[in-house]
């Protein structure tokens, strides 16, 4: 354990009366922003170079500083360093800490600057790093993805309306499906890193400062793109966070709606996939029970992450310029979605390679639910009837069909012929399911050769 001090208020001088430590305890944030501590330490370190340059700090002092705040992280890492809630948050107890290690010159480091705009930049700096690491993990889904298409380009399955079979597709294209949605999900977050990689330090508490700071070095040295233009806005925005929470709330619902697939096919009732035992769980009391958890609880937390959206709208809708301490409830949401979307992008990415597909069981649906019935409207349409009539035609061969029991592909030439004279022996190519499929033979659509080269633009994507 590290040194421990007085925890006097950095901020006391004006106030005769210690704080009630209720609400202590209601107003610290450190038990959860203290995740901030290398991103605090970071921007620090880049201000005080900063100070230095402008010639308020020496550099006898800059060194010592650099190398305390170095030795902080090095004890934080370690495990090795004491979170005082009575010092609030992350960045009062990074400094004190630093005051009390190399005395004078830690008092130093917050010349210029406020706790508005360093937690601005923490969570700015932090947040950058987080969107880096989504995008990767999105990239690794997509490839998955694209992998599992590649293996069942040929496999057919009926594609689905309303939950009600519709016309037959290949299960590599439905799964290309899921992919843009995915690639949707990672253009918008790195749409979403421009606007959070702006520096909003130097702008104090509320109106910029007196001392003649270089935001442009500082900026420099963090790596930022730019910095804010308004000293009252950049305190206290928070849309890049809601932005965030946006992003992730879609990637959270395309994981939703993806995994209710999943749990649908892997039931018996459809029995189109083989979920990974890896990723499944059994019963406590029926032991034929293979339950699909892993996809269960994805779609399941998909509600937190939304929520979360909802929270810091609600806390933002209200506030006047510029910082208010409303603004220490960002960080429990943001945190909280941030390690949701994480853990299922690892989740679905590893479970995604291991699905096998029961072919035999998807052509079966497929054949079952008269899939092929628009194609042999497009048929009649092609052989001169208009589609309005072809539509009938094919509505009263389905109800033959349903009566008799035989799917279009089955019935004879004569049994069609009763509804179209235009029907002929060549019908039957495209009743096929095979043969529905190939049709689709365009940008964007199912035929195996669209998909492969779907498949490729894809892995180019990546």
């Amino acid at each position: 354990m590290s040194d421990q001090q007085d925890d006097k208020k950095l901020w006391g001088g004006r106030f005769a009366e210690q704080t009630d430590t209720l609400v202590e305890a209601f107003s610290e944030s450190v038990s959860f922003d203290k995740r901030l501590y290398a991103h605090d330490i970071k921007g620090s370190m880049a201000h005080a170079r900063m100070l230095a340059s402008v010639g308020i700090l020496t550099e006898d002092e800059l060194e010592s500083i650099l190398t305390g705040l170095d030795n902080i992280r090095l004890d934080i890492e370690r495990g090795d360093f004491f979170w005082s809630s009575e010092l609030e948050d992350v960045h009062m107890n990074i400094e004190a800490r630093l005051t009390d290690r190399i005395g004078e010159a830690g008092k130093k480091l917050h010349t210029g600057r406020s706790r508005n705009d360093q937690v601005a930049t923490d969570i700015r700096l932090y947040l950058r790093d987080i969107i880096d690491d989504t995008i990767g993990l999105l990239k690794q889904c997509r490839h998955a993805l694209i992998d599992l298409a590649e293996t069942n380009v040929d496999t057919i399955m009926p594609g689905f309306t309303h939950m009600q079979a519709a016309q037959p597709v290949t299960f590599g294209h439905h799964l290309l499906a899921w992919h843009e949605m995915l690639f949707r999900d990672t253009e918008r977050m790195v749409d979403c890193r421009w606007r959070v990689n702006v520096m909003p330090l130097g702008s104090a508490a509320l109106a910029g400062t007196s001392y003649p700071i270089d935001r442009n070095m500082t900026a420099e040295l963090l790596g930022f793109d730019t910095i804010t233009e308004n000293s009252l806005d950049a305190v206290s925005d928070r849309d890049f966070a809601i932005e965030f929470l946006s992003a992730s709330a879609l990637i959270m619902t395309h994981l939703s709606r993806m995994s209710e697939e999943l749990v649908l096919w892997a039931s018996p009732q459809f029995n189109f996939i083989e979920l990974p035992d890896s990723y499944c769980t059994g019963s406590s009391i029926m032991p034929q029970k293979k339950n699909p958890d892993v996809p269960e609880l994805i779609r399941g937390k998909s509600g937190r992450v939304t929520g979360n959206l909802v929270s810091l709208l609600t806390i933002m809708k209200s506030q006047p310029l510029a910082y208010n301490r409303d603004n220490q409830e960002d960080k429990e949401p943001l945190f909280d979605s941030i390690d949701t979307v994480k853990i299922c992008l690892e989740l679905f990415a590893g479970m995604v390679p291991l699905i096998r597909a029961n072919a035999k069981n998807m052509r079966e649906a497929a054949f079952r639910g008269y899939s092929t019935a628009t194609d042999l409207a497009d048929y009649l349409v092609r052989k001169g009837v208009a589609f309005r009539d072809a539509h009938e035609i094919v509505g009263k061969s389905v109800a033959y069909g349903i009566e008799n029991n035989k799917d279009l592909s089955e019935c004879s030439l004569d049994e069609l012929r009763q509804f179209s004279s235009q029907i002929d022996d060549d019908v039957f190519a495209v009743l096929t399911l095979e043969g529905s499929i190939a049709a689709r033979n365009h940008i964007g659509g199912t035929a195996p050769e669209q998909v492969r080269a779907a498949i490729e633009r894809a892995r180019t994507k990546l």
